[in-house]
């Protein structure tokens, strides 16, 4: 019988206590995905997996090592504990790095709370079939769209379990539910493309089949007879599937790794305001249903909402144990890891502020600008946080799209960016990151 993630966790610590370890922790992750894709109305791929992946990081004094493996005989983790005392023992010193104070660890947790599981049946693949079909004819019965690319359904299962000598133990399981479209417009050199999709932790919550083609379908024919737009300095909406790239840039920017790298445009501006005064980002591990949720980070601290941006306000890094110590800090119970490398900090799921205006407002607002709904690529400068990213969407005149563009280039520098962004309040509140459209005033464009 195929042990549970729990018993796989504290057999590694076993294993690690009798190879001479001075302290371990332990990661056992089991999985199953399904995924279906379906291509002019057949059955194109379907695929099925399900494993079983276990991680064990070694701490020899000041020196550590991971080691990971998909067989979980107890052979094989014997032979993983040994490995790893022995790299240990070859590692440089570390003096930041070091398992949580029982007394920091989390208990007492709701996982319920957190409503992260569909208590559903495993879908039949006969029906992720059927749900991807309904969405690529859909899609097809869009006028103009010329082909569709792809059209994948998929289910996925993940139960983790992490457990350490410092006396921790815990773990949890979600599921996701999957549907996605990519539609095409026109042929040739004249050929665009766009997509929709929808993921959910539980099956209820997914919008229908035919409601994602159709979405799939509209975007790919609104850009068709796309073309450069005008080069110069003008304002930019970022469309909300596009704008939670920018709030990714803060965070990055924001997390304690490349502060304690020095490697960050926002290492000097602890205190200070960074987004317009009335916009707050907040960090929300505990939100149930959403993708990011965790009871507990991969340390086995608690964890809890706190205000990364409060009212314009940068009020602090996110924290790992190891970069805490290192920049004097404590924790912010941040950690994640997978199972073939040590922690490091990462936030779970985020909201910024919504605005009062919708993205249409905005758009009115702009006069003449452009809006992105997709992005390429990227040039970001981690000391400066100047900007360069190729993007495609729409040309707005008289607060209006008038055509769709593509090929074009955006700069500008993200800490003057972010300082006097607009949100709309169109931010999809199921998403782990809930950003609205955001309208940037001033970016450079590089078109014709």
């Amino acid at each position: 019988m195929t042990q549970s993630p729990e018993t796989l966790a504290h057999a590694l610590l076993e294993a690690a206590r009798k190879a001479g370890a001075d302290a371990a922790d332990a990661i056992a992750v089991q999985g199953t995905s399904l995924s279906i894709d379906v291509l002019n109305g057949k059955l194109e791929h379907a695929e099925r997996a399900d494993g079983v992946e276990i991680g064990l990081r070694v701490l020899m004094g000041q020196r550590q090592a991971c080691v990971s493996a998909s067989d979980t005989r107890a052979e094989t983790l014997t032979e993983m504990a040994e490995r790893a005392v022995a790299m240990a023992r070859l590692a440089p010193e570390d003096p930041n790095i070091g398992l949580a104070d029982p007394a920091q660890l989390a208990t007492g947790w709701d996982i319920d709370a957190l409503d992260m599981i569909d208590l559903a049946a495993e879908p039949d693949p006969a029906d992720l079939e059927a749900r991807a079909l309904e969405a690529e004819a859909a899609a097809l019965a869009v006028n103009g769209v010329s082909q569709v690319q792809s059209t994948s359904a998929g289910y996925g299962r993940r139960t983790r379990h992490i457990a350490a000598t410092n006396g921790f133990s815990g773990g949890y399981t979600r599921t996701d539910h999957g549907l996605s479209c990519v539609a095409i417009t026109g042929e040739g050199l004249g050929m665009e493309r766009d997509y929709y999709g929808d993921m959910r932790m539980h099956r209820a919550d997914m919008m229908s089949p035919a409601e994602v083609g159709r979405i799939a379908a509209e975007r790919a024919v609104a850009r068709k007879g796309a073309r450069k737009p005008a080069t110069g300095a003008f304002p930019v909406l970022f469309d909300e599937r596009v704008s939670s790239s920018l709030i990714g840039h803060l965070l990055q920017a924001a997390n304690g790794s490349a502060i304690a790298r020095g490697a960050s445009w926002l290492r000097e501006a602890l205190g200070e305001q960074v987004l317009p005064e009335g916009l707050s980002l907040i960090e929300q591990p505990l939100r149930p249903r959403a993708s990011g949720s965790r009871p507990f980070d991969a340390e086995g601290l608690p964890t809890a909402e706190r205000a990364i941006i409060d009212k314009g306000v940068l009020t602090g890094w996110t924290l790992d144990l190891a970069t805490a110590r290192k920049l004097g800090l404590q924790s912010t119970g941040n950690a994640a890891r997978g199972t073939s490398s040590p922690p490091s900090p990462s936030v779970s799921n985020v909201a910024l502020t919504q605005g009062s205006a919708s993205r249409e407002d905005l758009l009115r607002d702009m006069g003449t600008g452009l809006l992105i709904t997709s992005m390429i690529g990227s040039s970001i400068n981690p000391n400066t946080g100047d900007y360069s990213r190729g993007a495609s969407g729409f040309w707005v005149e008289n607060g209006e799209l008038a055509y769709p563009v593509n090929e074009c280039t955006v700069a500008g520098n993200l800490r003057d960016m972010l300082r006097t962004i607009v949100p709309a309040n169109d931010a999809r509140t199921h998403l782990s990151h809930v950003v609205p459209s955001l309208l940037v005033e001033g970016l450079t464009l590089a078109g014709a």
